[in-house]
C-alpha cells in the first residue's frame, strides 16, 4: 500500500469520502521533524493496509486544506474516521508512539 499525495483537490474525495480510516501527514519540505515522520508513513501504510489510508498533504501549495484543518504546526498527524476527525497530534513522534496513536482509535 503506498501514501497518498493529497492536495486541495482530491482531499474531499481521498479523506472526507473515504471508506476507511484515513491517517493525514500534514508537512512541509523545509520541516526537519517533517522528514523524520516520512520513513513512519511508509510503515503505517504497509503495516495498516487494509485497515487504514495514509495520506500526507504538503501545507503551503495547499492552502485551502490547510487553513480548513486549523494547522497550527507541522507535522500534524490528524485520523479521519467517516469524514470526521477523531483524533490528532501535533510535532514528530517515534514508531511506538504512533503505533499506541493508530492502535487507540483502530
Amino acid at each position: 500500500m503506498s501514501v497518498l499525495h493529497l492536495t486541495d483537490a482530491n482531499f474531499q474525495a481521498e479523506v472526507l469520502e473515504a471508506g476507511t480510516p484515513v491517517l493525514v501527514d500534514v508537512w512541509a519540505p523545509w520541516c526537519g521533524p517533517c522528514r523524520l515522520m516520512a520513513p513512519l508513513m511508509d510503515w503505517a501504510a504497509s503495516a495498516y493496509e487494509g485497515r487504514l489510508a495514509v495520506g500526507k498533504l504538503e501545507a503551503d501549495p495547499n492552502p485551502t486544506s490547510r487553513d480548513q484543518l486549523q494547522i497550527q504546526g507541522l507535522p500534524t498527524l490528524i485520523l479521519f474516521k467517516n469524514g470526521q476527525e477523531v483524533a490528532r497530534h501535533e510535532g514528530a513522534m517515534a514508531k511506538p508512539q504512533l503505533q499506541a496513536f493508530l492502535d487507540a482509535q483502530l
